[in-house]
């Protein structure tokens, strides 16, 4: 019940972020947990770099199906990590993200900007992981449609992946009671989905009803496809036209309760110790 709990929390806060803004989140959250001490160092055997170039926009031209396709690739300015020499370097980076993007969005990165961040890890996500920003314009605010995922630094392993949009419609965004009650039509989509993508090793055992939340201007469905090993991936979809949102992988649930439930500890062993303090102090 309680990593039930934990996972609810981890997947309203990505509905409620959205895909639109889930990368300015990780970048502003690595930025402020750098600024008040409270990035973790992950305990490895990594040896890290003596120094990092800085990275300028750099073209890339990959052969896909025996096309080539030019995007530009370059660190993003709110980036302030260093990658180690274990870790992916950022076109290596930046290439994994866009394979999935084509394999779970059908995209075609021709003409795309792609922005890369590095995070060694944070006290509620406690490994090192590259951050990607793609959209088809130079220019990047929290409005502009864009295509963002984390994914392992070392092994290139997929964390998440959105799309985030600003819909030119106005739509409601609130609570919708009786979708919590039949949404088998995105259970049908999450599914299909997964097995498209094969995001899920595993074959499918169901699909539950998870939150709900809103993407900017865009209402959101979260729900969770378990396998019949246990796995759970965490999907999102639009309540306006029902298009696939994004997914959080098995991998960064695991990742992500782990850390939640030690900080969890860690609070309730400072809350005891402090009503120790207490006691002593009445008795003295």
């Amino acid at each position: 019940m309680k990593q039930k709990n934990i996972f609810k929390l981890t997947a309203a806060t990505f509905a409620i972020i959205g895909a639109g803004t889930l990368l300015f989140h990780s970048a502003a959250e690595m930025t402020l947990a750098a600024n008040n001490g409270r990035v973790e160092e992950v305990p490895t055997s990594y040896q890290v770099s003596d120094s990092l170039e800085t990275a300028l926009p750099k073209s890339e031209t990959k052969e896909e199906d025996g096309v080539k396709v030019n995007y530009s690739v370059s660190m993003d300015s709110l980036n302030t990590g260093t990658p180690t020499d274990t870790d992916l370097t950022m076109e290596e980076a930046a290439e994994a993200g866009n394979q999935y993007l084509k394999n779970i969005y059908g995209l075609d990165l021709e003409g795309a900007y792609v922005y890369m961040s590095y995070c060694s890890g944070t006290e509620t996500f406690p490994r090192a992981f590259w951050a990607g920003d793609v959209l088809f314009q130079k220019e990047r605010n929290p409005e502009s449609t864009r295509w963002t995922y984390l994914l392992d630094a070392v092994t290139g392993e997929l964390f998440d992946i959105c799309y985030g949009r600003q819909l030119d419609v106005s739509v409601p965004l609130g609570y919708d009671a009786a979708l919590e009650k039949d949404y088998h039509q995105y259970a049908e989509l999450a599914q299909k989905k997964v097995e498209e993508c094969k995001l899920m090793n595993s074959p499918v055992d169901k699909v539950v009803y998870n939150c709900q939340g809103y993407s900017g201007n865009d209402p959101t469905i979260t729900v969770d496809v378990i396998g019949e090993d246990g796995t759970m991936v965490n999907m999102s979809f639009s309540r306006y036209d029902q298009v696939f949102l994004g997914v959080y992988t098995d991998t960064s649930r695991k990742i992500t309760e782990s850390a939640l439930e030690r900080l969890a500890g860690k609070v309730e062993n400072v809350d005891t110790e402090k009503v120790e303090d207490i006691t002593i102090s009445i008795v003295k």
